[in-house]
C-alpha cells in the first residue's frame, strides 16, 4: 500500500472491506497543505479500484477533523499568482491551480464506493468542503462547523457553496457562508448536514463502523448504482433522472447478485456477493 505523508489508509480488521481514510496532519489539527490535494485523489482512486475496499470512511487523526487549508499553503499559492507584468496570465494560473483543488475534492463523488464521512472537533473552511461532496456525514458531540472563507476575505471555492445548498438548504447555506459563523454538532443535524450525532468519538467509530458494515455486506453493484444515480440525479431534471436509471439498470439489474439475493431468500440465509 502506498506511503502518503498527508493522509494514511487504514484496514482495521483484515476479514472487513470497510477501510479507513484519515487525514494524516494532527499537528496541524489535519490543515491541507498543498501535498494533500495530490495524495487525496490519488489515495481515493487506489481504494476505488481495490476489489477489497466496498465501503471508505473517512475520519481526522488527533482532536480535529479538519482546520481548513493550511494558511502557509493559502499564502504560498497567493504569492504564485502575483504576476504584475500579465494580469492574465496570473488569473489564468490562479484559474488552474484552483481548479486542481477542485478536483481533489471532487473525487470523493468520482469514486464508486461510499465514502462516509466522520467527524469529530473541528471542521473548518476546506473541511466542510470535503464532507459536503461524501455521501453520508455523522459527527461527535464536540463537533463544530464553519464555512470560514468570508472571514480569510475569499469566496469559498472548493465546493461548499455547490453542495451546501442541496444538502441543509439554500437559505440556510447563504446565512453560514456570509456569516462564517461557528455552529454545532447537535446544529448541523438539526440542518441535515450529518445524520447523527453521536457522545463521543469510540461511540461515533462503532456506530459508523456499524452502518458502513451494514452497506458492505449489500451487492456491490447495487451500492454503486445508487450513488452514481444520486450523484448524477442531483443535476439533472426528473425525467432525466429517470431515463439515466432506467439505462443504468437495463445494464447492470440482470446480475448475479440478484440471483444470490433471492437463492439466499429461499435458503434463509445471508446473501454473499462477489467482489467488485
Amino acid at each position: 500500500m502506498a506511503k502518503y505523508t498527508t493522509i494514511e489508509i487504514v484496514q482495521e480488521n483484515p476479514k472487513s472491506s470497510v477501510f479507513k481514510l484519515y487525514l494524516n496532519r494532527p499537528r496541524h489539527s489535519n490543515a491541507l497543505s498543498r501535498e494533500f490535494f495530490t495524495e487525496f485523489p490519488n489515495a481515493l482512486s487506489s481504494l476505488d479500484n481495490n476489489p477489497n475496499v466496498a465501503v471508505i470512511v473517512l475520519s481526522g487523526k488527533g482532536k480535529h477533523f479538519c482546520s481548513g487549508i493550511d494558511l502557509k499553503t493559502l499564502a504560498s499559492i497567493s504569492a504564485d499568482f502575483q504576476s504584475p507584468s500579465d494580469r492574465g496570465r496570473s488569473g489564468e494560473k490562479s484559474r488552474r491551480e484552483i481548479k486542481f483543488m477542485q478536483k481533489a475534492i471532487t473525487a470523493i463523488e468520482k469514486c464508486r464506493k461510499p465514502v462516509i464521512a466522520a467527524v469529530q472537533g473541528a471542521c473548518i473552511g476546506g473541511g466542510v468542503d470535503i464532507i459536503s461532496a461524501c455521501d453520508m456525514r455523522f459527527c461527535t458531540e464536540d463537533a463544530f462547523f464553519s464555512v470560514k472563507e468570508v472571514d480569510l476575505a475569499i469566496t469559498a471555492d472548493l465546493g461548499s457553496l455547490q453542495r451546501l445548498p442541496a444538502i441543509v438548504g439554500y437559505g440556510n447555506a447563504m446565512e453560514l457562508a456570509l456569516t462564517a459563523r461557528t455552529f454545532s454538532g447537535s446544529e448541523a443535524k438539526v440542518l441535515g448536514l450529518v445524520s447523527k450525532v453521536f457522545g463521543s468519538k469510540p461511540d461515533m467509530d462503532e456506530g459508523v463502523g456499524a452502518i458502513a458494515d451494514g452497506i458492505a455486506a449489500k451487492s456491490p453493484l447495487a451500492v454503486i448504482g445508487t450513488k452514481a444515480v444520486l450523484v448524477r440525479s442531483r443535476d439533472m431534471s426528473l425525467s432525466q433522472g429517470l431515463d439515466y436509471v432506467a439505462t443504468w439498470n437495463s445494464s447492470m439489474l440482470l446480475s448475479d447478485d440478484l440471483k444470490e439475493v433471492a437463492a439466499a431468500s429461499l435458503q434463509n440465509r445471508k446473501p454473499s456477493f462477489s467482489k467488485l
